[in-house]
Order: structure tokens, then C-alpha cells, then sequence
């Protein structure tokens, strides 16, 4: 069974930030970008990312609740740090698959 966690955060313009996360980690792990879309895929778990309206939806997905934890901290992180002039609200929602 996987772990879902899912966040919806207020940005302008989300693509940028999508386009940021997906960029910043593609050095290091596979990831996909398409226009207002984008993945990216940890050992520990995948976070899809799109971009609608003035939104970013963040999903991630992990085989467990430590994996999980573990990515929301990595991306709660990282975004914040790209958005740091906006001091983005990331709140996650956990909800089991």
C-alpha cells in the first residue's frame, strides 16, 4: 500500500516554481517537464507536480510513512527556499491509497 500526500499552494507564477523544483533535482534523479506539468522521482517516493492558475498542486507518493515524511520535508524544503520573497503556505494532506 502507498502513501499519498497532496498540497495545494498559492504562487505567481506556479509554472515558474514547478520548472525550479523539476530543474533543481533533474541533476540527481530521473524527472519529466511538460508545459504546466512535471515529476520527479526519488529512491523514496514521486512527486507530481502541475501548475493551474495561480496554483501549484503538489502530489507525492511513498511506500511508507517515514518515505513520505521524508519527501514532504525534501520539497517543503526546497520550494520554500525558491519562493522565499512569497513565503509560500505548504500544508500537506495525507490520505492513504
Amino acid at each position: 500500500m502507498s502513501l499519498i500526500s497532496i498540497a495545494v499552494v498559492s504562487l505567481e507564477p506556479p509554472e515558474r516554481y514547478l520548472g525550479q523544483l523539476v530543474k533543481h533535482f533533474g541533476h540527481r534523479v530521473p524527472t519529466t517537464l511538460e508545459e504546466g506539468r512535471g515529476s520527479i522521482t526519488f529512491p523514496f517516493g514521486t512527486c507530481t507536480l502541475v501548475a493551474e492558475g495561480s496554483t501549484l498542486r503538489l502530489r507525492l507518493k511513498a511506500p511508507d510513512a517515514e518515505d513520505l515524511g521524508q519527501l514532504e520535508h525534501v520539497i517543503k524544503e526546497h520550494l520554500e527556499r525558491f519562493a522565499f520573497k512569497t513565503n509560500p503556505d505548504i500544508t500537506w494532506v495525507r490520505d492513504p491509497v
